[in-house]
Parts: C-alpha cells; structure tokens; sequence
C-alpha cells in the first residue's frame, strides 16, 4: 500500500469519526450513520489495498 493510500484512507476514517461525533452531540442520526458510512468504506479500502499488498510480495 502506497503511503499516500495509507494517508487518505486514514484522514477519511477520521473524517468519518468526527461526523459521527458531531451527529451524537447534535442529535442527528443522519450525520451519525453518515460518519459510521464513511468509516466503514474507509476500512474496506484500506483491507483491499491490504491485499493487493500480500499478492505483490
């Protein structure tokens, strides 16, 4: 995995958090679920990725 996959995947989970936060303290669950949606597509990209690494090696 290049680092700069590395990097975006990570910012997006963090992203995805933050939302998820701002959702529960706002008491919206739109932006609650949103934030869960982006860190759950965040960490199939970086498995992918992951996999594109064991079959390089």
């Amino acid at each position: 995995m290049s680092a700069t996959d590395k990097a975006k995947n990570k910012a997006e989970e963090l992203a995805g958090k933050a939302r998820e936060k701002l959702g529960q303290v706002t008491g919206d669950s739109e932006q609650e679920n949103k934030g869960k949606a982006d860190q759950a597509k965040s960490n199939l990209k970086d498995a992918g990725e992951k996999v594109k690494d064991a079959f390089r090696d």
